[in-house]
């Protein structure tokens, strides 16, 4: 049974902001007084880690904050992040070019490119591979989630590599090491408002996952973003001023998991304008162009995806 049901997290998206700093509060000093002071928060930079950042210290000015310095970044994000204090800076392992050339590329979602990687894979075995192309599992039962959704079947047969473990390898190893060496547990930005698999991880653990195998606190998860803005704004905070440029995505670049759903100019267009030489590093040394030709996606104001896979085919 869930811990948290569904009609709660809507009210409690409904409080008011007043309401919501004083229940995060509370979250933060449970978690707090559980390790005995011995946490981190989790800071990449943007509107959501900054405010989280701000209500941690507000009450324990001494916690540290860890940013993962993935290269993948807004050169202004970065620069943000050197003005903030006591911040511990982490490497990944490799660079983005040597994770999408070692696992693949990360498009569409986490869950179709890890069910793609399953199938792209000559190691997986013949049940793993049923499961992902018809949904039924070992024991002839039908599975609710691990079937690809058949609009992606044509991506099996992609040309290239695809992936969910970037995120795994740029971020997630990096914080795992620290905890484990600086034997502190983390304090993170997410909000349930952003994705199914967040309002899921709330209604299950809630804010605190004492009990997770990797125990993690996210005391602002019932927020909204009119709530961040309405943050900010009431206790003058200083945040990355890319915000001001239009762009309102700030994790990694390069990423291209939802990239397909978005209306209008999307984050690769924006970035075309914004950050040309970063736009064409992406697409033209690390192969996103011929990847997201391939899904159907603009990357550029002045080039039109193939209609034809075919002709991807031939280049």
């Amino acid at each position: 049974m869930s811990k948290i049901e569904t009609w709660e997290l809507n009210q409690r998206q409904g409080l008011p902001l007043e309401l919501k700093e004083k229940l995060t509060e509370r979250r933060i000093r449970e978690w707090y007084n559980h390790w005995s002071g011995d946490v981190y928060v989790s800071f990449s930079g943007g509107k959501d880690s900054t405010v989280l950042l701000h209500q941690v210290r507000k009450i324990y000015p001494d916690v540290p904050a860890v940013f993962v310095d993935t290269g993948l970044e807004y050169p202004e994000i970065r620069a943000f992040v050197k003005t903030i204090d006591n911040v511990i800076w982490l490497k990944p392992k490799m660079p983005f070019n040597k994770v999408i050339e070692t696992y693949g590329y990360p498009i569409i979602a986490k869950d179709v490119a890890r069910y793609i990687r399953d199938l792209q894979r000559d190691t997986n075995n013949a049940a793993t591979k049923h499961l992902r192309l018809t949904g039924i599992k070992r024991d002839g039962t039908i599975s609710k989630c691990g079937k690809l959704p058949t609009k992606w079947l044509y991506l099996k047969n992609a040309p290239f590599k695809i992936s969910e473990q970037c995120c795994d390898v740029m971020k997630k190893e990096p914080i795992k090491k620290y905890e484990k060496e600086a034997k502190r547990k983390g304090i993170v930005g997410m909000m349930a408002s952003e994705s199914k698999m967040r309002i899921g991880w709330y209604l299950k653990y809630g804010c605190n996952a004492f009990d997770k195998k990797q125990p993690q606190s996210s005391p602002i998860m019932f927020w909204l973003e009119k709530d961040i803005w309405e943050y900010l704004k009431k206790y003058d905070v200083p945040y990355c001023n890319i915000y001001d440029t239009g762009i309102s995505r700030t994790g990694c670049m390069w990423c291209m998991f939802g990239v397909h759903l978005e209306k209008g100019e999307n984050r690769f267009q924006k970035m075309e304008k914004t950050h040309p030489k970063q736009h064409d590093y992406c697409i033209n040394k690390l192969g996103c162009g011929k990847v997201l030709d391939y899904i159907g996606v603009r990357y550029s104001n002045t080039h039109q995806p193939f209609e034809d896979l075919s002709l991807f085919q031939e280049m």
